[in-house]
């Protein structure tokens, strides 16, 4: 096995400091299922699919045979019926599972921690997220500090991370235009091409805006962020944003962020959208995706979008676990960080 009895109780520890933080910011622990009837539309998600076979006739409306289920991705949807419901301030730490997704920085089941603020925006939990991250720090390694990690912008290890808040907080503009030398927002696709094309990035043949937008953004922009503290980065483009409220003012932008620190994705978060006409147009949008990729194309989510109107003005974000324990322990890649890594469970795979 990866992880040792030390990396276990850094693990339990960080977890403790989690739900302590939270519980002290009035988040009330909530569960939700894991194997769900409707996957998400992510067009580059792919979830693990299940059933469940009934040993006999049940006696309940509805309920009959064989039902095709999907281990979870994510549990946005089943917490947001939970904020449009009457919940406010809500989190919980899920096992979420995602197909195909196995790397030095990715586990197909991972941990991840999501927490939702009603009534709330994007700022609300970027707020409480930057305390959070801070606190497990001090729970872990007795100061607001992570250790530099090799290999992510540094060449050999630095100084700690200082991980005192507030973050820094920098847009996708400002950010591409620092680390890649262009605004995004302002280039067509062909000329996001050439520009991606000088700065040694070869875009394939008829790649999308979007799809350019992600190949600069990994290949030039996120592995500079977060190198001396914690950077957010805010303001995505709207297509890269399906659940998010926009700018007002420029709809071109979202109110999406994501968090980095040393090179790592840690966190990914929105002004959560509450126009259910909105949302099922852009969901629409996604399914078109996913069948343009020849992925398989789920039905909508009818009882997420129906609840949605109900849903007060909030904030929500993803954290992961599993990535944020790399960070304070100072782990190369998250095999370290997992009792049971699936490159080791599974003998035939093959890490990125």
């Amino acid at each position: 096995m990866s992880a040792d009895l030390s990396m276990a109780r850094s693990r339990a520890a960080l977890l403790r400091a989690l739900r302590d933080g939270l519980d002290e910011r009035g988040y009330l622990e909530v569960e939700t299922p894991i194997g769900v009837p409707v996957a998400g539309q992510e067009p580059h998600l792919r979830p693990f699919e299940t059933r469940f076979t009934p040993d006999a006739p049940i006696p309940l409306p509805g309920v009959e045979g064989v039902r095709r289920l999907h281990l979870h991705t994510s549990p946005e949807y089943a917490m947001k019926r939970l904020l449009a419901s009457g919940f406010g301030r809500i989190w919980q730490i899920a096992r979420v599972f995602r197909d195909g997704e196995l790397s030095r920085s990715h586990n197909p089941e991972f941990t991840l921690l999501e927490f939702y603020a009603a009534p709330g925006t994007a700022q609300t939990v970027m707020a409480h997220l930057e305390e959070l991250i801070a606190d497990a720090a001090r729970a872990l390694r007795g100061s607001a500090t992570a250790p530099a990690r090799a290999g992510h912008g540094r060449g050999s290890k630095g100084p700690p991370l200082d991980l005192t808040p507030p973050f820094e907080r920098v847009s996708c503009r400002e950010a591409f235009q620092r680390h890649a030398g262009f605004d995004p927002l302002t280039l067509d696709a062909e000329a996001f091409a050439q520009a991606a094309r000088t700065i040694g990035i070869r875009p394939a043949g008829g790649a999308s805006w979007d799809d350019l937008f992600t190949q600069v953004l990994l290949g030039r922009v996120e592995p500079a962020l977060g190198l001396s503290r914690p950077t957010y980065l805010t303001e995505y483009p709207a297509s890269q944003a399906a659940l998010a409220q926009l700018v007002p003012g420029d709809e071109r932008v979202a109110q999406r962020f994501e968090l980095y620190a040393a090179g790592l994705e840690l966190a990914n978060g929105f002004t959560e959208l509450t126009d259910s006409r909105e949302q099922r147009a852009r969901l629409e949008t996604e399914q078109r995706e996913r069948a343009g990729l020849g992925r398989e194309v789920f039905p909508l989510d009818e009882r997420f979008l129906a609840a949605l109107d109900s849903m007060p003005e909030a904030g929500g974000v993803a954290v992961g676990v599993d990535r944020l324990l790399m960070l304070l322990t100072g782990a190369s890649e998250v095999a370290d960080v997992l009792a049971f890594p699936a490159a080791e469970e599974y003998p035939h795979a093959r890490r990125g």
